[in-house]
């Protein structure tokens, strides 16, 4: 199994004891201390790490480059990077940060790796597309005339709709994996409040309320990755995707997030962005 993973606390992942494990990010130095102590916490030496610039998405190409002459399989693939509240910048490609690094990074990544997924996944045993979201889609507003925040920019209001494209995305990627017949799935995990540096763009009374009170309102990293191991790895989802996973339990997501149209809309927009092609024509035609 390789199980990859974009950014994101990696120390938590130690289930994982008797799988190829590869970690992608554009953190050398943390990539490599988490690589050195998943090694050492579950005696597994198949752990590797590669440079993916998510919000480049040349970095992404290259990097699937990469990981395809290695000829392995993957049979999981975690979505796990961001960035939280920042102020108005950029990536690379001239997208606001949070829509494109949160957002078209992912889609990217995944649509590129989906033919290695789906040489790997079979009937009885798929492979796995696990993208995380957050509880802060639920007050989101995706407003497809103004993507990038060019109008009005709210660190707050990107960062919600960054993760509510991230859950219709996720939901049309089902829908179109399960047209096709293909021994993959994916759903969404959303891991709560969890207590990590995300938190450091916030106002800064926030920042006082999470420091003072962290162990009371705030999961630790390793309880807010629970979800994503358990998504990854139990047998009560072999087959299943399109659902979104809160605390090892499937719930509902925003209402509008079901919306086949919108979802339909986004990803056709989604690809324009990222230069791919848009198979949902000939996925759902006739």
């Amino acid at each position: 199994m390789i199980v990859l993973l974009a950014n994101g606390r990696y120390s938590v992942i130690g289930s994982y004891r008797n799988s190829d494990l590869l970690i992608a990010g554009n953190n050398t130095g943390k990539a490599q201390e988490a690589v050195r102590q998943i090694q050492e916490e579950t005696l597994n030496d198949k752990v590797e790490f590669l440079y993916c610039d998510l919000a480049s998405l040349k970095s992404i190409r290259q990097f699937v480059q990469t990981f395809k002459k290695k000829k392995i399989p993957l049979h999981v693939l975690v979505n796990n990077a961001g960035v939280m509240m920042v102020p108005q910048r950029r990536t690379r490609d001239g997208f606001e940060e949070h829509f494109g690094l949160n957002y078209l990074g992912h889609f990217l990544l995944t649509n590129l790796l989906l033919d290695t997924m789906k040489e790997s996944g079979s009937p009885g045993c798929c492979a796995r597309v696990l993208t995380v979201s957050s509880a802060t889609h639920y007050i989101a507003e995706l407003d497809m005339e103004d993507l990038q925040g060019s109008r009005s920019y709210s660190p707050h209001g990107a960062y919600a709709q960054s993760k509510l494209a991230l859950v219709l995305f996720t939901y049309h990627l089902q829908r179109l994996l399960a047209a096709q017949g293909s021994p993959v799935t994916a759903n969404v995990v959303d891991p709560g409040v969890v207590n990590t540096d995300l938190y450091r763009h916030v106002f800064w009374g926030m920042r006082l309320i999470k420091k003072l009170f962290s162990w009371w309102f705030f999961k630790t990293p390793d309880e807010g990755a629970w979800t994503s191991v358990y998504a990854a790895v139990t047998p009560d989802l072999e087959g299943i995707g399109g659902r979104y996973l809160y605390n090892e339990k499937e719930t509902k997501s925003l209402a509008v997030t079901y919306d086949l149209d919108l979802q339909r809309e986004l990803w056709a927009r989604s690809c324009q962005m990222t230069g791919i092609t848009d198979v949902t024509p000939d996925t759902f035609s006739g």
